[in-house]
């Protein structure tokens, strides 16, 4: 998602106070739940994107979903959102917000493929290896598809080290075909 120039000094004030207030860790879970609960309801999503929809009845929506679930320093950081009538953001700045204590706090999210699922001494001894190698604490999301036949695959930001069967099997059959065309 691309996240707007105010969505970013949204997020960055929210940090400042929340670690001000020594309570970052309590806002990051807050956030990350905040954060599922609009993107898992498509209604409250075009409902807080709605122009049509007047910033005080996005704020009342918003107390009534989040009052007693989230830190009084997130919900009150919600209605003011809210009432700058920027309640379409509000998505942008929790991602946002995720991805900077992240960096902050030197965690990478590394994305894994496989054919099956991993056993937790895999994904331990996967975890252990990317973090020595980045020096950054990983943050691991398995994928499973049958379709990659059986090794790995690795994503980290951009980087994608593909050692699945799959994908040899695809570079096995590009050289045959280059072959057999010369």
């Amino acid at each position: 998602m691309l996240v707007s120039k105010a969505a970013k000094r949204y997020a960055s004030a929210l940090i400042d106070i929340a670690k001000e207030d020594k309570i970052l860790d309590v806002i990051l879970e807050d956030v990350k739940m905040t954060n599922a609960t609009i993107q898992d309801s498509k209604d409250l999503t075009l409902f807080l994107n709605s122009p049509i929809i007047k910033p005080d009845q996005k704020q009342k929506a918003l107390e009534a979903i989040f009052a007693d679930k989230v830190h009084k320093l997130l919900f009150d950081f919600l209605r003011f959102v809210a009432s700058k009538n920027r309640g379409n953001i509000i998505p942008q700045i929790m991602d946002s917000f995720i991805a900077k204590y992240e960096e902050m706090n030197g965690i990478i999210n590394v994305e894994v493929r496989s054919a099956s699922k991993l056993s937790d001494k895999q994904l331990n001894q996967l975890s252990d290896t990317l973090a020595k190698n980045t020096g950054k604490k990983i943050q691991l999301h398995t994928l499973v598809n049958p379709e990659l036949k059986g090794g790995l695959a690795v994503k980290i930001d951009d980087t994608v080290i593909d050692g699945t069967i799959k994908h040899k099997l695809e570079k096995l059959e590009d050289q045959f075909l280059a072959s057999a065309g010369e």
